[in-house]
């Protein structure tokens, strides 16, 4: 379990995230909602000590994750954040290769490219793992981005925007993907995402936040309904069942 407690970030003296207290369960996805600057990138990159907070506490499994060796925290946690560019002539294959460096310090072993081999087959990469990221579109970096942190091999992975670049088809892919590590290999999952649609289709647990603040926690039925959505993003947002999935129509 991630457990924040009153935790507030502020740059300069403008507070980006406000006194947000959220437990976060394990084995499940959490996708955190919001309208840009409401805050949920600052709050991802704080559980993963990207950034460090002004106040409040992040426990992790109930210990600080302020306390602990960065290696050690690397073995628990993998982030993807929204600007992911490695300005260095790399394939796709040793790109992927990276997420096993808190294990091998660049040295890997057999198993180490087992990990690497899992991840590239799970994202689909297998056709393209030789070529270089600079020979592929936007949509398949994107791919090997998160095939990389899945070779990481973290119970927790946190995700910032993991559709940007992404079309349709790809995207359903990843949150699939995303499913099925939460399904079958007890992975906890959390993510920023600004689609409410995947976010509801997808996620057990979900967090919308607003100027900084936890306007409404909750499952998927608790939260994607009219009132709660109108006072998020201040829009009317019709939401029809399909498949028992609740979908939002913000379109018209």
């Amino acid at each position: 379990m991630v457990d924040i407690i009153n935790v507030t970030k502020r740059y300069g003296m403008k507070p980006v995230v406000q006194d947000v207290s959220v437990k976060i369960e394990k084995g499940k996805i959490t996708s955190f909602i919001g309208p840009n600057g409401a805050g949920k990138s600052t709050l991802l990159s704080m559980i993963s000590r990207l950034i460090f907070k002004d106040e409040g506490e992040i426990l992790l499994e109930g210990k600080d994750i302020h306390k602990g060796k960065s290696r050690e925290l690397a073995k628990k946690i993998s982030i993807l954040k929204q600007s992911n560019h490695i300005n260095l002539r790399l394939t796709v294959r040793e790109l992927v290769s990276f997420g096993r460096f808190p294990y091998s310090q660049g040295r890997l072993s057999s198993e180490d490219w087992q990990f690497v081999d899992e991840a590239i087959t799970y994202m689909g990469l297998e056709d393209i793992q030789h070529q270089y990221l600079n020979e592929l579109s936007g949509g398949q970096r994107q791919r090997a981005y998160i095939a990389m942190v899945i070779a990481q091999d973290t119970e927790y992975i946190l995700l910032d925007e993991p559709l940007n670049n992404l079309d349709m088809k790809h995207s359903v892919q990843i949150m699939k993907t995303l499913r099925k590590l939460v399904d079958e290999r007890g992975k906890t999952i959390i993510l920023v995402i600004h689609d409410i649609n995947f976010a509801s289709v997808y996620s057990d647990y979900i967090v919308a936040l607003k100027d900084g603040k936890i306007v409404k926690e909750g499952t998927t039925e608790e939260v994607i309904n009219r009132q709660v959505l109108r006072d998020i993003y201040d829009m009317d947002i019709a939401i029809k069942n399909v498949e028992n999935c609740r979908i939002c129509v913000y379109f018209s």
